[in-house]
């Protein structure tokens, strides 16, 4: 297949264009970086995706059998990839997140019909172009980008909801490495009163399924995250098994506005989704519990941080 990524150079992204190289698709990818040619014959075509004459110009009369959008982040974003590649592309597969579902807190795990599209206000006029604002409504821009797909794109469409990553010493969040450090030192972890788990995949099961996701040919969205939820204390459960240390949690202390700032991976809601219709539609995802170890050694080790004697 003909396959464009749009971004993609970093983290789990770039895993997914290396495992459909590998699968013989010839791949180009579109972002804002430097031009030449990508290592592995991958093709590279270098314009802003929000400016909508610079994406037409460069892609000219280039037409793919799928794209993979790995940075819509809002819907103007989506309106813009919505028009430019109507004619262009036979299926569209957007990357989104577990955010979509917004403040929902449910005692079970969420399909994907938990959350309605077209009830999704879109709200264009947003200062979508301020990186603060963009931040902070990440789940809303994402969610509302999915709605703009779903209310008529001119190609077969779908979203993957990523559930949180895990894993990789090239994991630019900082997040377990948070940890890594505070249960070493044995600093203080800011939890809420009432500290749910949340589901989580790890960053090469993730770009696999990307790469699953660009070959297969369901539409609408999709929940991905591996089986097995986990708590803030099973991170810190295995961490202190590989560098020892002490797990000191703390209540989050109300701040400015009577908001609680808890560490990532720390959430007062319940934060679950559920994988049955990507299971029924053919993939088979790991147990949490089978890359754990690895995903808390790639941060340690990314870290610098030296295990401890046992």
């Amino acid at each position: 297949m003909d396959v464009l990524v749009i971004g993609g150079s970093r983290y789990f992204g770039k895993r997914v264009i290396v495992l459909l190289r590998e699968s013989g698709h010839r791949v180009t990818v579109l972002n804002r970086g430097s031009s030449g040619t990508l290592s592995g014959g991958i093709e590279h075509l270098v314009a802003d995706r929000d400016d909508e004459a610079a994406l037409g110009s460069v892609l000219a009369d280039r037409s793919f059998d799928v794209v993979l959008d790995q940075v819509c982040y809002t819907p103007r974003q989506a309106e813009v990839a919505r028009r430019v590649f109507a004619g262009r592309v036979r299926r569209y597969v957007m990357t989104s997140t577990v955010e979509v579902y917004g403040d929902e807190d449910s005692p079970v795990p969420l399909p994907e019909t938990a959350l309605d599209l077209a009830s999704v206000a879109v709200d264009t006029g947003a200062p979508w172009d301020d990186p603060e604002y963009r931040d902070a409504h990440y789940g809303e821009g994402k969610r509302q980008a999915e709605a703009v797909f779903a209310a008529g794109a001119p190609f077969a469409w779908a979203s993957v909801r990523v559930a949180h990553v895990l894993g990789g010493d090239d994991d630019f969040t900082g997040r377990l490495d948070h940890y890594v450090r505070r249960v070493r030192d044995g600093e203080p972890i800011a939890v809420p009163a009432v500290n749910r788990p949340a589901t989580y995949v790890y960053v090469e099961e993730i770009a696999a399924f990307l790469a699953w996701a660009v070959e297969a040919d369901f539409t609408g969205p999709v929940n991905a995250h591996s089986h097995g939820p986990l708590h803030t204390a099973d991170l810190c459960a295995e961490i202190e098994r590989q560098v020892g240390g002490r797990t000191v949690f703390r209540e989050a202390e109300a701040g400015e506005g009577g908001t609680r700032e808890v560490s990532p991976f720390s959430f007062a809601r319940s934060y679950g989704m559920d994988n049955s219709r990507a299971t029924e539609l053919g993939y088979s995802f790991t147990h949490t519990s089978e890359w754990l170890p690895r995903a808390v050694s790639e941060a340690v080790r990314a870290a610098g941080v030296a295990g401890a004697a046992r």
